[in-house]
């Protein structure tokens, strides 16, 4: 996310205009004249109205200032050099625009600005994906040592789940000499995931699949398959937030104990891995859940920095039949 640092001074000093002239009618929102200001503004909306910030993003100041900077074309990691600019009327009424959408519609913040953001990687996204929010790329940013040994050994892979194509992509980056295929179960989340596969010009190390977990698949094995499959459990379907019922349904149920997809890849992985696979599965907090599905399993779950373990690891062997 480098940006070229901008050699004007915006700054504005006392000739903003943060003395109104009061005599005349005005709406509140007019006294917004700064950064500053409008990112004072959101915070404060988002918290009165109680918004829920799960899909990347820490809190409503956080959301706030990522809102304010992308409106208005800014780099998003450089704040300071802004925060006193001075926003004429056009670009403050869309920025208002903005926060009022997130605030009174509690539509995500990536929905709003058509992009989300894993680590260093930028995503396009829009209702037709979940928006990327994944702890597997965390696990992967270190190549998954100590499993696997050298990158090079991973030349097959597999997103199952892929949604936007976050994973598959990450993984093309971690291993530059896999091929990966990526499966999602709907035609409209792997248009999105093509726009992303070409923006990063991965066309030749990925292949996007139409396919109900592995059922599309001919006989190919996979060294690694990683999986953010829906896991959310039908008591919590019920209690989402409003933010969350933006997203597909489907990328998000898993059943009365959030296990269904889960089953079903776990069924099968065994004759989808080679001898030496390693399936990598994210399950948030279902731990508990996973553990009474699987009792005979152990797999190894790996911290991140969640406060809780939300992926495990298990190798082909632990999966034979």
């Amino acid at each position: 996310m480098a940006h070229d640092h901008h050699e004007h001074d915006d700054s504005c000093g006392d000739e903003c205009g943060h003395n109104h002239d009061h005599s005349h009618e005005h709406n509140p929102t007019d006294e917004l004249v700064t950064v500053r200001d409008l990112i004072r503004y959101a915070t404060s909306r988002f918290n009165r109205n109680k918004l829920v910030f799960g899909h990347g993003l820490q809190d409503a100041y956080d959301e706030a200032v990522y809102l304010v900077l992308h409106t208005l074309h800014l780099p998003i990691d450089r704040l300071e050099p802004f925060l006193d600019a001075c926003i004429p009327t056009d670009e403050r009424t869309e920025v208002l625009e903005i926060i009022h959408r997130r605030s009174d519609e509690r539509i995500p913040a990536a929905y709003l600005t058509g992009e989300a953001w894993l680590g260093e990687f930028r995503f396009t996204v829009d209702e037709r994906v979940i928006i990327p929010r994944s702890f597997c790329a965390e696990a992967l940013a270190d190549g998954l040592s100590p499993w696997i040994d050298d990158a090079s050994q991973v030349t097959r892979a597999l997103d199952l789940c892929t949604g936007s194509g976050c994973l598959a992509i990450v993984m093309a980056h971690c291993f530059p000499s896999a091929q990966i295929d990526a499966i999602d179960l709907s035609p409209d989340a792997l248009e999105v995931a093509r726009i992303n596969v070409e923006d990063y010009g991965l066309q030749d190390s990925i292949r996007l699949i139409q396919s109900d977990v592995f059922s599309a698949l001919k006989d190919e094995r996979y060294d690694l398959i990683v999986s953010n499959p829906p896991y959310v459990t039908a008591a919590s379907v019920d209690a989402l937030p409003p933010e969350y019922l933006h997203e597909p349904a489907m990328a998000l149920g898993a059943g009365e104990d959030g296990m269904e997809i889960v089953r079903r890849i776990l069924r099968d992985a065994h004759q989808r891995l080679t001898p030496n696979g390693i399936l990598l599965i994210e399950v948030g907090h279902n731990r508990a859940e996973f553990e009474a599905a699987f009792p005979a399993l152990e797999p190894v779950w790996l911290t991140t920095t969640s406060e809780e373990e939300k992926l495990l690891l298990l190798r082909a062997d632990q999966l034979a039949a």
